[in-house]
């Protein structure tokens, strides 16, 4: 070891490469790599700020309330008097809403009663969700006495519990009692003591339904589409469309004074949704605000609808249709009495006062070419799909040049499988596919919106997917703004789009494909109303082939309202088979069968 250490110790000659002076200098870093590194650095400072920005919208301390003119401190409107205590209905007058500058409510007033049913309605991106969400965090005042509960269009809550217990312990206080009730049980050695607080905890408990608690959660997990096995399975199995309907069960377990409920119908079925619907109207105790797109489902539910318009809340008895034409009258009597005070200001040399403004769009398919051949344009003979343990056979479908075709079945039965099926993203594993060798085919779904690239904008996402469009960047944006999407939109980056400024997107680029056949996996998921007229509309005026998956009521009766061209197919219990009948038919049946199991528990 000394040697090693003595060797180690001897000083070493210093060496030097020589150096050639003449050498030409490194190469600088070449301008593609310098431009992609600059993109990058971009795109992240893009995401940060829209993540950013994100972060805003869900926090309660980013909005400014004024109520008469006095804006509310941090908290202020969540310490509502004592005096409250028993007061069960919500109403707040005259209040602004503003979030870093940008106002979003002016002058609005909502009064919400005890036991009623509201609609909350208007174009997206205007403050619905955000209205829901003030009343959660109770930001405009709630009275003390009115437990609020808030369920989510998107939830993402992964609880390693059984969805059972994760349902049981949404009510907090029944599951607190409940902790209690265990802790003193357990507590043997103090058995004494402990017996007068769990005598008044049995009574409680008592008092609150405790004994028919798991049964009751059950009945409504299994309304929403839960079978017995996927009751005692991990919450945080499930994928995000089952886990939102984990928290909505959650919801109508506790029965909250005041239930607020955003898009609850998106990722359900046709079933959970008639479901829900008697639920809500013969079952549910709770005062209920429900922001909905499905025209349907409000006309069934609401006593009352609230109209978000120029950022003010108008208020209208009645179910949907009820407030359809009220609104119209009320449209036309103002554009009448404008006309009049137009006339007027054009005589006297002042300025004409502002025009009523609707928000509309429209969308457009355009007519596909003809192909020779004749016959379906796509087939399935005799296919069938296996995977695991999913299982689709003996499916034999054909679709046609103008003929609309409605899908319906259960959440997990196949019907976005048939649809890959169709497109040739599938192959079946028996039987065959057959297409049209020139067939071209519009294929849109939820995962399509997802998949769109962040970083870019709409336009060169059109201009990068739809190389005719290479040097027309004005077509890009005219078909962008024909389905919809506002043109200070059209160079954002697709990251910082909300829901239905992407699905504007990818309908957008399906339309520029200039299909024979549309196959549309939920398309009204995140759009608004009017979009979804729109859509509706363009799907009617359409000659070529469509295939829509949905729940909605009025896009499938729109589409498929021709008995001798349209067709019902039903997805379930592992094939594929046409419905001898139409859609409302079809939905009255499962309604009946709904009723009835009702009245069995």
């Amino acid at each position: 070891d000394d040697d090693e250490l003595a060797g180690a110790a001897t000083p070493r000659a210093a060496s030097f490469a020589p150096v050639d002076v003449n050498a030409a200098a490194p190469p600088p870093p070449q301008r593609k790599e310098v431009k992609t590194k600059k993109k990058e650095e971009r795109r992240k400072h893009e995401a940060a700020a829209a993540a950013a920005a994100a972060n805003l919208w869900d926090d309660p301390d980013s909005y400014v309330v004024t109520i008469g003119g006095r804006v509310l401190g941090r908290g202020a409107a969540a310490a509502a008097d004592a005096a409250t205590d028993n007061v069960r209905d919500v109403v707040v007058e005259d209040f602004d809403v503003s979030v870093q500058g940008v106002a979003l409510f002016e002058g609005a007033s909502l009064r919400v009663a005890h036991g009623r049913r509201y609609g909350l309605v208007g174009p997206n991106g205007k403050g619905k969700t955000t209205l829901l969400k003030l009343l959660h965090w109770r930001k405009l005042p709630v009275p003390r006495g009115i437990r609020v509960t808030l369920v989510v269009q998107e939830d993402d809550n992964r609880d390693p519990r059984p969805v059972i217990e994760v349902v049981l312990a949404a009510d907090e206080e029944l599951a607190t009692l409940r902790a209690e009730r265990d802790q003193l049980e357990a507590s043997s050695a103090a058995a004494a003591a402990n017996g007068a607080r769990l005598a008044e905890v049995y009574e409680e408990l008592t008092q609150r339904g405790w004994d028919t608690a798991p049964a009751r959660a059950a009945k409504i997990i299994a309304g929403l589409g839960f079978d017995q096995a996927s009751q005692a399975r991990p919450a945080s199995s499930f994928s995000g469309g089952w886990i939102k309907r984990i928290a909505l069960a959650g919801a109508l377990f506790m029965q909250p004074t005041l239930l607020l409920l955003d898009e609850p119908t998106n990722h359900l079925d046709l079933r959970a949704v008639l479901w829900l619907e008697e639920y809500l109207t013969a079952q549910c105790k709770s005062t209920l605000v429900v922001v909905s797109h499905e025209e349907g489902f409000l006309n069934a539910i609401c006593d009352e609808v609230v109209h978000l318009q120029d950022k003010k809340l108008h208020a209208y008895r009645g179910g949907f249709d009820s407030f359809v034409g009220s609104y119209e009258q009320k449209k036309a009597k103002a554009m009448k009495e404008s006309e009049r005070l137009a006339k007027a200001a054009r005589k006297s040399g002042r300025r004409a006062p502002k025009k009523w403004h609707d928000y509309t769009v429209e969308f457009h398919f355009a007519a596909p070419t003809e192909l020779a051949g004749g016959g379906p344009l796509l087939r399935l003979a005799e296919a069938g799909f296996t995977r695991g343990g999913f299982q689709l056979s003996a499916i034999d479908a054909d679709v046609s040049m103008g003929q609309p075709v409605a899908v319906v079945g259960p959440n997990g039965a196949g019907k976005s499988t048939l649809l890959k099926l169709l497109a040739g993203e599938l192959t079946p594993t028996s039987g065959e596919a057959r297409r049209n060798p020139k067939l071209r085919i519009g294929l849109y779904s939820q995962h399509f919106c997802d998949a769109l690239p962040e970083e870019k904008s709409p336009v060169q996402h059109l201009l990068d997917t739809h190389p005719h469009l290479e040097s027309k960047p004005w077509e890009a944006r005219a078909k962008l703004a024909r389905f919809g999407l506002a043109k200070e939109s059209h160079l954002t980056t697709i990251g910082k789009l909300s829901g239905g400024q992407k699905a504007r997107v990818a309908l957008a680029s399906v339309a520029l494909g200039e299909p024979h056949v549309l196959l549309l996996d939920e398309p009204t998921n995140n759009l608004d109303m009017q979009s979804i007229d729109a859509l509706a509309d363009a799907l009617d005026e359409f000659a070529g082939g469509v295939v829509i998956v949905s729940h909605d009521s009025r896009l499938v009766s729109c589409v498929c309202d021709d008995e001798e061209r349209s067709a019902l197919w039903v997805v379930q219990d592992g094939t594929v088979r046409p419905y001898d009948g139409t859609f409302a038919e079809y939905r009255d049946d499962l309604l009946d069968d709904i009723r009835k199991e009702m009245i069995m528990e």
